[in-house]
């Protein structure tokens, strides 16, 4: 939020300087984020003074100069050389004497030395106007008043505008606050409340009666859609001349980062940034049948706003329409092309109105239209100031345009809004805030933000809320506006906090996620947070019709809470591919979302994305590529950092994977892993394999133990180890052979690998041989021969009956 000093000045009994003004605004929660000069003429004359020519007489070595002497008020005339067609004696100069700095429209700051041109010596310049930042004419020098004194500062003459500029890092709820009105009302009650008094009051511009017209224009106004709009003003206004705005409404504009552009968009422009009331001027000519209608029309309809652009109206969309049905306008967000005003139009209908919030930020966002009307009416705006905002804009209007009033003012309103009812305890107020505050203080600070006591006791009080502050609903929210106006800084920070201990549940799930994270990057992972919006097009139509859609989507390419993680990050992928970041290893967690039977279900996960070289190429080493067994080394450390050690793995046919598989434990799937298919990569336009696994980290976390440190004494004895080769079918994986092995209930079998992998035609058709090891361990005792022969044997006997091994001697 922008704020000029100077303007919102205008509405203060006191005036601090800047600096004061700034302490001030920070403290009640309006944090000063900048505070910077602003000058509508760069370095705003200084220096310059008004000079008038004794004598011009052409440069004995130039035909186009002229040697003049310039009487600047302070004894001995200037000696100047100047090239200006135009310059002649008695005239009225603006001169810039040496040492003095100007700033041209064009070009850097020059400062005036003493100089010789074409050998005659010159004591400083006569100026043209864009040499000094007046105008953009350069035809010959300024030419002023005559009857202007010798040696006046040329500051004084032309006044340039000054001004301090504030922005106010504003946080969304404060829509009190987009106003110099609603910035003052702060600040007075910070005022009140430092000197506990209530004198100091915002001091509002005055209302003038509003001059008549000879002819009235009466145009009714009718609201059909009440709920999107329960309060519609406006008023006729004739004979106005559509011209550039007066320099001091100009300077306001500008000041703050807005362009002039007529006097009637300025004044609307202005009494925004004054109240915080959005308002429209219509184009009366373009308003048939003298009517206004307030309602929705049909979906799909056509219009063609300001900015030239046809657009397809939505069913709910609001629109101001004419008596013949014709739209206009979108209600409090922007204006239609053709009933907008012009340089021809010499009659106005002035619109201020009150429409739903939600209405307006849903109309805003469909149809990408982010205005500062519709900014403000999507916080919500002052319903008991869409009138006054109405006169203050009338009356200037037909100040500075010689309009005058062609009716009364019209103010449909049907139902009367009641004000908010907010009851609290003072007790409540000093336990939430940490401060010590005075039942005084506290009603004090309350009344002089407009807050209507209702009735009070010893412990506390009920307030009216004013309709400047529709955030404010709880007592928390009379909290903070307590500790706002008394100053955020005065809150005591005590030596010493009392808490009590809490226990958390197990297994903590944040310690676990840091665990699992802190491996990850640990190993050489980067961790990503992706949008959990994505877009439809990743999808086929068999998942979309489980999809959550966003019902007001930020644009078309986000309109669905994404199913899956891998699109998400292959977006990710994407991106540094095309900026040559090739070799990638990423970790997320994340959620993602579905339509159940019954409302909608999240879940939370853990994806590895894995693409490029394993490492750098060294003159040692080649580089290679990562590969399935490179992911899943690091899922299975994963599951065995979690205390996971018992697990089956089954190939998957639902993931959408090449290779895919589901690695279970407890018979639930938690892992599942794979390849991703050329043609998903194809629409990211990937041209290098990607790996990708995905944890149930809902599931992960429900089996885990409930403790997540994981401790276990080293044994004292030792392992011992026996090799098998087994003789098997093709097709048949090694999963199925560890499968096998586990299902021998022992206690003595710890683990089971693969380590050689042999085929030849002596083995027969279709056969290989797996080279399997077995490692057994009893923590109590060393183990016996005779106690691992007989494990062998259940092994031998159950990989001869499950699987039909054959074992080689």
């Amino acid at each position: 939020m922008t704020i000029s000093y100077n303007w919102l000045c205008d509405y203060l009994p006191v005036r601090p300087t800047p600096e004061e003004l700034s302490t001030i605004l920070t403290r009640i929660g309006l944090e000063v984020e900048s505070l910077e000069k602003f000058e509508a003429v760069k370095g705003s004359l200084a220096g310059l003074v008004i000079g008038e020519v004794l004598t011009a007489e052409k440069h004995p070595n130039a035909d186009k100069l002229k040697l003049t002497t310039v009487n600047i008020g302070n004894g001995e005339p200037l000696h100047i050389v100047c090239g200006a067609p135009n310059v002649a004696p008695g005239q009225k100069v603006v001169v810039a004497p040496i040492g003095t700095t100007i700033y041209p429209l064009s070009g850097e700051p020059l400062t005036m030395k003493k100089a010789k041109i074409r050998g005659e010596e010159s004591q400083g310049m006569i100026c043209a106007e864009d040499e000094i930042g007046l105008g953009s004419s350069h035809d010959g020098i300024l030419v002023l008043d005559a009857s202007l004194q010798p040696g006046t500062p040329a500051s004084e003459v032309f006044k340039p505008a000054q001004d301090c500029i504030f922005e106010i890092g504003l946080t969304p709820n404060r829509m009190d606050a987009m106003s110099h009105i609603g910035v003052a009302k702060d600040v007075c009650a910070f005022l009140n409340n430092l000197e506990h008094t209530h004198k100091y009051q915002v001091q509002l511009p005055e209302i003038k009666a509003l001059p008549k017209a000879d002819a009235p224009l009466a145009i009714s106004v009718t609201i059909e859609n009440t709920d999107a709009c329960p309060r519609y003003s406006g008023i006729s206004i004739t004979g106005v001349q559509v011209a550039p705005s007066p320099e001091w409404l100009k300077a306001r504009l500008t000041a703050i980062g807005v362009r002039p552009i007529n006097n009637i968009v300025d004044i609307t422009n202005f009494i925004l940034h004054e109240t915080g009331q959005p308002l429209h001027a219509f184009d009366a000519a373009a308003v048939k049948g003298n009517a206004i209608v307030v309602k929705n029309l049909p979906q799909g309809t056509p219009f063609v706003t300001l900015d030239e652009k046809e657009r397809k109206l939505d069913a709910t969309d609001l629109m101001i329409c004419n008596g013949a049905g014709e739209g206009m306008c979108i209600a409090g967000v922007f204006g239609g092309l053709h009933s907008g005003v012009t340089d021809t139009t010499h009659n106005i209908f002035l619109e201020s109105a009150f429409f739903s919030a939600g209405g307006i930020r849903t109309t805003s966002f469909r149809h990408g239209l982010r205005t500062d009307a519709a900014t403000r009416f999507e916080k919500g705006v002052d319903i008991s100031n869409v009138v006054f905002a109405l006169q203050r804009a009338a009356d200037l209007i037909c100040e500075l345009s010689g309009g005058k009033a062609a009716s009364e003012i019209i103010d449909v309103y049907p139902a009367v809004k009641v004000k908010t009812q907010v009851e609290t305890t003072y007790s409540y107020i000093r336990k939430l805030s940490g401060g010590n505050y005075p039942g005084d203080k506290i009603k004090n600070i309350l009344r002089s933000l407009g807050f209507d006591i209702l009735s009070e006791t010893t412990e506390g009080l009920r307030v009216a809320v004013p309709f400047s502050k529709p955030d404010i609903s709880l007592p928390a929210d009379l909290v903070e506006e307590v500790m706002r106006i008394d100053g955020l800084d005065n809150i005591e920070i005590p030596a010493k906090i009392a808490i009590s201990p809490a226990l958390s549940a197990q297994p903590d799930a944040e310690r676990v996620k840091e665990k699992i994270a802190d491996y990850l990057a640990g190993n050489g992972f980067n961790e990503i947070f992706t949008n959990s919006i994505t877009n439809s097009k990743y999808y086929t139509p068999e998942v979309l019709e489980h999809a959550v859609k966003m019902m007001n989507s930020l644009t078309v390419e986000l309109d669905i809470m994404r199913p899956s993680m891998l699109e998400t990050g292959l977006e990710s992928i994407a991106h540094n591919l095309n900026r040559k970041n090739e070799d990638l290893l990423f970790f997320e967690f994340g959620k993602t979302y579905q339509v159940l039977e019954k409302g909608y279900g999240e879940n939370n996960h853990l994806v590895l994305y894995l693409t490029g070289k394993k490492t750098a190429e060294t003159w040692m080493h080649k580089s290679s590529p990562v590969d399935f067994y490179f992911l899943k080394g690091f899922v299975i450390n994963i599951l065995q950092q979690l205390g996971y050690k018992q697990f089956t793995w089954a190939e998957s046919t639902e993931a959408g994977l090449q290779p895919s598989w589901d690695i279970k434990v407890k018979n639930q799937v938690v892992v599942t892993l794979g390849g991703v298919p050329t043609a998903k990569l194809k629409q990211f336009d990937i041209r290098q394999p990607v790996w990708f696994a995905t944890f149930n980290w809902d599931k992960i976390l429900g089996l885990l133990q409930k403790s997540d440190n994981f401790y276990k004494e080293i044994p004292k004895f030792q392992a011992v180890r026996r090799d098998l080769a087994l003789v098997l079918d093709k097709q048949v994986k090694f999963a199925a052979v560890e499968t096998a092995a586990r299902s021998v209930k022992s206690g003595l079998l710890q683990q089971v690998n693969l380590f050689d992998v042999f085929e030849s035609e002596k083995l027969g058709t279709d056969k290989k041989s797996y080279a399997v090891s077995f490692t057994f361990l009893d923590a109590q005792k060393t183990l016996t021969d005779k106690e691992i022969d007989s494990v062998m044997d259940k092994l031998i006997k159950t990989f001869e009956t499950q699987l039909q091994a054959e074992i080689r001697k």
